[in-house]
């Protein structure tokens, strides 16, 4: 392992590895609740690894590791690959989106690793292709996201094929009732880390605000790129039609710019982070499928170009810069009428956002004068009196 961690360049453990390892490699269960971005996957998968050092015959797997996203199975997948450097250890990555029967080829040719969606998983263990029997340790990362999904069920299912007397390791970015209810009912005796910071997100990374009318974000959005010129760059957008349409304009003015979102066909999802992790893609236009999880470390700038629907998933995207202690910057694009949203983000973060505005560029236009006062050039004209029978019209101060 030593030597895989040379071949890998991990020097000094992250805290949440420092706190994990040591507890995990005793066999013990554990409940880690940590952020994205603090080297997570490594804190589970090196005492895994080590407890695999003994090599058997079997083909079933000794591990297997359950992921809300596709994007995060494979990232995981290809960690464990990294860490077994050296090793003759085989991983194997089970989401939908791909063919099963080449799933099934390799879970036959025998694995000792399994990292997967719970759907696919569950599918595999209904086929009777993926056996569980001698099964040493469960994972459940990102459970919070899992639960949040719908998961619920088929990681209960799951859980409750496996060995009972199994290893489980439980990592969250939150603990949830529904988080503290899964570990309390399949978890024997865990211990309990908690490495959040005291703020909901990393010191590390500078947020902004920016006031503007849901017509004019394009525009700002050119005019943020190129006043930040950022070394790479996430565009969050609320749905699939908005990212589409964002990226489809973006790209006119701007070269190496890619999108990402569900109902994209799994090949092209994989080239897309593929390109964007290669440094390939400067720009990433997407939805909150990669707002978890997904590790790319070049990444400067996060522009929210719409805000997320809950707060959390705000912390989630920001996450995705300013990783393993680097410096980020997050904007996001606030409407007039989305001061509630803001206001429930900066007391979730415990935070103010800064306000932020481009020289030259009107964000909000300026309502304009009333036809009545726009008319009259006397400001002092007292108003015509009401006509004799009708009751004079009162006149009532609008909110803003």
């Amino acid at each position: 392992m030593m030597a895989a961690l040379e071949h890998v360049a991990y020097e000094t453990p992250t805290p949440v590895q420092a706190g994990v390892i040591p507890v995990a490699i005793t066999g013990a269960d554990v409940l880690g609740q940590a952020r994205t971005g603090t080297g997570k996957t490594a804190a589970f998968a090196i005492p895994i690894l080590e407890r695999m050092d003994q090599p058997r015959k079997s083909k079933k797997p000794r591990a297997i590791a359950l992921v809300p996203t596709r994007e995060l199975a494979v990232q995981v997948r290809d960690e464990v690959d990294r860490l077994s450097h050296g090793r003759k250890l085989k991983t194997v990555a089970l989401y939908g989106g791909k063919p099963i029967k080449s799933q099934i080829g390799r879970l036959e040719r025998g694995c000792d690793f399994v990292v997967g969606t719970p759907g696919r998983v569950l599918d595999h263990l209904s086929r009777g292709t993926l056996q569980l029997d001698e099964l040493e340790v469960i994972v459940l990362d990102e459970a919070d996201r899992m639960l949040d999904i719908g998961f619920r069920p088929d990681i209960e299912k799951i859980l409750r094929s496996c060995p009972k007397d199994r290893q489980t390791l439980l990592l969250s970015a939150t603990v949830a009732p529904a988080v503290e209810k899964l570990a309390q009912r399949y978890m024997r005796d865990p211990t309990i880390m908690d490495f959040s910071p005291k703020g909901k997100s990393a010191d590390t990374i500078e947020q902004r605000y920016f006031t503007i009318e849901q017509e004019r974000k394009f525009d700002l959005l050119v005019r943020l790129l190129e006043r930040e010129k950022p070394e790479q760059a996430i565009i969050f957008c609320r749905t699939k039609r908005g990212t589409d349409k964002v990226h489809r304009k973006l790209s006119r003015k701007i070269k190496n710019a890619s999108c990402i979102h569900g109902d994209m066909a799994q090949n092209v999802r994989d080239r897309v982070m593929k390109a964007f992790r290669a440094g390939e893609s400067k720009l990433l236009v997407a939805t909150d499928v990669v707002g978890r999880g997904i590790d790319v470390t070049n990444i400067s700038h996060i522009i929210n170009y719409d805000l997320p629907q809950s707060s959390d998933d705000y912390v989630h995207r920001v996450g995705r810069t300013g990783r393993m202690g680097r410096e980020g910057v997050a904007y996001s694009f606030v409407t007039p009428e989305q001061g509630g949203e803001l206001t429930r983000i900066e007391m979730l973060i415990n935070k103010l956002l800064e306000r932020d505005e481009i020289d030259g560029f009107q964000a909000v236009a300026q309502a304009a004068p009333p036809a009545e006062e726009a008319k009259s050039d006397d400001p002092e004209k007292p108003a015509p009196p009401p006509p004799p029978g009708r009751r004079p019209r009162k006149r009532h101060r609008r909110g803003l």
